[in-house]
C-alpha cells in the first residue's frame, strides 16, 4: 500500500479544486522574490484544456514537493514566521520583511527569559546566554547588586535609538546588545 502524507493529500485535494474550478481568465501576477516552482504551480491555471492543466499541475508540484524536499524552498506559515520574528528580537534583519508580504508585523518592544549560564567577560561586563539560544552582552559599567546565575529572570527591553536595556531578577537594568 503506498503512503501519502497528510500534506500531500492535501495538496492533491486543492489542485484537484483548483482544475476542477475552470480556467483563470489572466496569468497570476508574478510577486518579486517568489520562487521559481512556486510560480510554476500558479502558472498552471491559465491552461485551458483540462489534461494539459492537469498535467502542467502534476509536473509543478513534483517540481516544488522536491526543491522542498531538497531544501531549495521552506514553507512556513504566519504563526512560524511570528515565530521567528520573536526569536531574533535583538537583532536588526531587514530580510524578514519577507515574511510581511500581507499584513504589518506584530512589533516585539520586550522578551522575557531565564538564564541558562551568566558570566563576566574578559572587560569585567556581564553576558547572559538565555535558555534557548539568545546571547546578550552589557554594554555599559552598571554594577548589578546579585550575581545572576542559572534560572535567573530576564527581560529585555527596547530603548531609545536601537539601544536594549536587561533587567536580571528585578534589579536595576544594564545596556546590553545581543551578540548570538
Amino acid at each position: 500500500m503506498t503512503y501519502f502524507s497528510t500534506r500531500t493529500k492535501l495538496a492533491a485535494l486543492a489542485l484537484a479544486g483548483l482544475a476542477l474550478a475552470g480556467p483563470a481568465t489572466a496569468a497570476e501576477p508574478k510577486i518579486e522574490g517568489r520562487a521559481a516552482q512556486f510560480q510554476g504551480l500558479l502558472d498552471c491555471k491559465v491552461k485551458t484544456d483540462s489534461a494539459e492543466r492537469l498535467a502542467c499541475y502534476d509536473a509543478a508540484v513534483g517540481a516544488l514537493a522536491g526543491a522542498e524536499q531538497k531544501g531549495d524552498i521552506v514553507v512556513v506559515d504566519r504563526e512560524q514566521a511570528k515565530a521567528v520574528r520573536r526569536q531574533a528580537f535583538g537583532f536588526n534583519l531587514p530580510s524578514l520583511a519577507m515574511f510581511e508580504r500581507t499584513e504589518k508585523p506584530e512589533e516585539i518592544d520586550r522578551m522575557t527569559g531565564q538564564v541558562a549560564e551568566a558570566y563576566r567577560g574578559g572587560d569585567g561586563k556581564w553576558v547572559f546566554e538565555l535558555e534557548g539560544g539568545a546571547v546578550w552582552a552589557q554594554t555599559d559599567s552598571e554594577t548589578l547588586g546579585r550575581r545572576p546565575g542559572k534560572g535567573s529572570k530576564v527581560e529585555v527591553r527596547k530603548a531609545a535609538m536601537g539601544s536594549y536595556f536587561l533587567n536580571s531578577d528585578g534589579q536595576r537594568a544594564v545596556r546590553a546588545r545581543r551578540v548570538k
